[in-house]
């Protein structure tokens, strides 16, 4: 019995400060119900400054996320090697037309030499390029041939959706198969299973034994390096390296405007995928002195994909940093217009708060009433803001086509900085107030 009724001033005291918080809650929304307009206006800065935070983020996020995707699809272990046309070739002229000859670019030898003599080089994959027109009884499409050897799907991660890709005793017999891509297979077959049948390049005709999936790297290398400003199919079709260098030859003739242009490249592409992931760099540039010893023109191009990947996080990074800061000031412009409309509010409610000073009411009555009407209001701006910020992301993929990912801390940090906002920038409207001098408030007309 003499327990319970020490309990009873304890639970009288909880029920007390429970009352009085919801009645200072109670007058803050009334407070600021009464001035509807001024109040979402108000609002509106901190609701902005948190969606944007949020879109931003996820937009950066997003974009971050594709391009290392990216660079991870063209292997992180590998070291990939480009033939690049030197700014002058060799010219030899006729009396009626000029005839160019260019010669450049990487070889044979570069694989055989790049295998043999580099440790740590699991395999070097060569990849040669051909403009050309591919025909099926009346359907004619430009395309790019693509002769390279049979693991270039293990290495390059392409995948062959219907059928298979040639092989191994394919590419030694020089047997005329090839693999057209989804693109091309569509175009020269829009009402029959291309499995099977033959097309036509040039003189000869190829069997079809396998349907590539689309190139989820959608590279600049879908062109002939040499001619990518007038070749620009986006078509392509898989040959066999060995066919291909039997039945084409390494010299490409265009004609353009009066002038013949030539060019002898024997390859165009070379992938040397690496054993050790650590050791990539160090192969990177054994390989470049290596290139730069035997060739004596600048006619190749090197990309290393994990040298890649490690600048595009560290773009990610301060891509992040930089979105941040500029939602993070919009959110900082919201708390400035609390703070203008809460002193307002002070000015306006003198009267009120020499009344309640008189009344009894403590400084911290009167900082608390002020604290809670700030925190209402970003509190629900906030709230707001996250709502629209979760949209806006799905608004852009919808409208845009842009990849955006929402991280699931972008919500709570955003959120968290307007009540941070809003409390900063109340405590000194709320301190004006508390700090008036009763007397001369309630003189205050």
């Amino acid at each position: 019995m003499q327990e319970d009724l020490e309990k009873i001033p304890f639970t009288v005291a909880i029920k007390g400060k429970f009352l009085r918080a919801q009645r200072v809650v109670k007058v803050g929304f009334k407070s600021l119900w009464n001035h509807r307009l001024r109040s979402l206006l108000t609002m509106s800065g901190i609701v902005f400054g948190v969606s944007s935070v949020i879109a931003m983020l996820a937009v950066g996020e997003g974009a971050s996320y594709e391009a290392q995707e990216r660079i991870k699809r063209l292997g992180s272990n590998n070291i990939i090697l480009r033939s690049v046309k030197p700014a002058e070739g060799q010219k030899s002229t006729s009396a009626d037309v000029e005839f160019r000859v260019s010669k450049y670019g990487l070889r044979y030898l570069d694989v055989e030499r790049l295998q043999d003599t580099i440790p740590g080089i699991s395999v070097v994959v060569p990849l040669r390029e051909i403009p050309s027109v591919v025909w099926h009884e009346r359907q004619k499409v430009d395309v790019i041939i693509k002769a390279t050897v049979p693991f270039y799907t293990e290495i390059k991660n392409r995948k062959v959706a219907r059928g298979r890709f040639f092989n191994e005793v394919e590419n030694a017999a020089r047997t005329n198969v090839c693999v057209l891509g989804t693109d091309a297979a569509n175009a020269l077959f829009p009402a029959e299973d291309p499995l099977g049948e033959t097309v036509r390049i040039g003189s000869d005709f190829y069997r079809v034994v396998g349907i590539a999936s689309p190139d989820v790297n959608a590279s600049k290398t879908a062109q002939v390096n040499s001619n990518a400003e007038s070749e620009s199919s986006t078509y392509e079709i898989f040959v066999p390296l060995s066919s291909a260098k039997s039945r084409f030859g390494e010299l490409l003739i265009r004609r353009s405007s009066g002038s013949m242009e030539a060019e002898r490249v024997e390859l165009h592409e070379l992938t040397v995928q690496i054993n050790d992931l650590d050791a990539v760099a160090e192969i990177a540039a054994i390989i470049a002195t290596d290139l730069d010893r035997t060739h004596d023109k600048e006619d190749y191009e090197m990309t290393v994909p994990l040298t890649l990947l490690n600048q595009a996080k560290r773009s990610k990074r301060m891509f992040s940093i930089v979105l941040a800061t500029i939602a993070g000031i919009s959110l900082l412009v919201g708390g400035i217009g609390i703070m203008n409309i809460m002193l307002a509010s002070v000015t306006e409610r003198t009267r009120e708060i020499g009344i309640r000073r008189a009344m009894g009411a403590r400084r911290r009555d009167i900082i608390s009433q002020f604290l809670i009407e700030t925190v209402i209001l970003s509190g629900i701006g906030g709230l707001l803001g996250v709502v629209l910020g979760v949209t806006i992301p799905f608004v852009i993929e919808a409208f845009a086509e842009m990849d955006t990912i929402i991280v699931f801390w972008s919500p709570l940090l955003a959120f968290s900085i307007s009540a941070i906002v809003g409390i900063i920038f109340g405590i000194y409207p709320a301190m004006r107030a508390a700090n008036m001098d009763p007397v001369e408030a309630l003189r205050h007309e």
